[in-house]
């Protein structure tokens, strides 16, 4: 599964960051609250697209396999007509099997069409709280229509607008992570890792840090943070 949390143990407030110890590749989630309001119609908006082959041609959970619309980012970046849509599929509508609950399931599809082709342009990523699901994205009425029309009934979703995709992250990540001893002398980067929407880099002081590397990689989506040496634990107390 892609940038989520554990369905059945998560905090519903504050951001759960994956930790990545010298190593890449590991994703992590946070959640956010959202107020209900309207569900999502779908072709309530309008925006770019075009037209390729599905990543996946016999998926069909997903679409037909005959050439079908790409979901591309609002270029104006407006809000989303809603924030949240509550599900109204029949349960056990969705494919599945292996998720033994209507959020699970619903869930599980978000996680596979942020794999998809025609979203992975728009995808940011998701959390999961006890009733529902916050997913991240750039605004974008065709993913908001697909997966609202998917969702099995009584599943909220919260919808959340954001400026960057899940593959913008992942590179910045990189590149952030690609000398992890760069910074020695000035300071100790000890840890690369993903929050839903940003990059979270742990040091051992980031009043020294933050600038440094904001000024480096850009200031956007780079959370700062303080991390404990791995092994601050073994050391005698004074």
């Amino acid at each position: 599964m892609r940038n989520r949390t554990s369905i059945r143990s998560r905090a519903t407030t504050g951001a759960a960051v994956t930790a990545v110890a010298l190593a890449l590749g590991t994703l992590g989630g946070s959640s956010a609250g959202a107020e209900t309001v309207p569900t999502v119609a779908a072709g309530s908006t309008t925006e770019p697209a075009k037209t390729v082959k599905p990543a996946d041609s016999g998926d069909s959970a997903l679409g037909p396999a005959e050439p079908t619309t790409v979901a591309e980012p609002d270029p104006t970046h407006a809000p989303a007509p809603a924030t949240t849509c509550t599900g109204t599929q029949p349960l056990g509508s969705l494919p599945e099997a292996t998720e033994d609950s209507p959020l699970e399931r619903t869930v599980a599809h978000a996680d596979r069409m942020a794999s998809d082709a025609r979203y992975f342009a728009v995808y940011t990523g998701m959390s999961v709280a006890s009733r529902a699901a916050d997913i991240y994205r750039m605004p974008s009425a065709a993913f908001d229509a697909a997966l609202c029309g998917a969702a099995e009934k009584g599943v909220t979703v919260r919808l959340h607008d954001t400026d960057v995709n899940h593959a913008e992250l992942v590179a910045l990540q990189r590149r952030i992570s690609a000398d992890m001893s760069r910074w020695d002398g000035t300071f100790q980067l000890r840890m690369v890792g993903l929050d839903v929407t940003s990059v979270v880099v742990g040091v051992d002081d980031p009043a020294v840090a933050e600038p440094i590397l904001k000024k480096a990689f850009g200031a956007g989506h780079i959370t700062v943070r303080v991390e404990e040496p791995v092994n601050a634990w073994l050391l005698p107390a004074d």
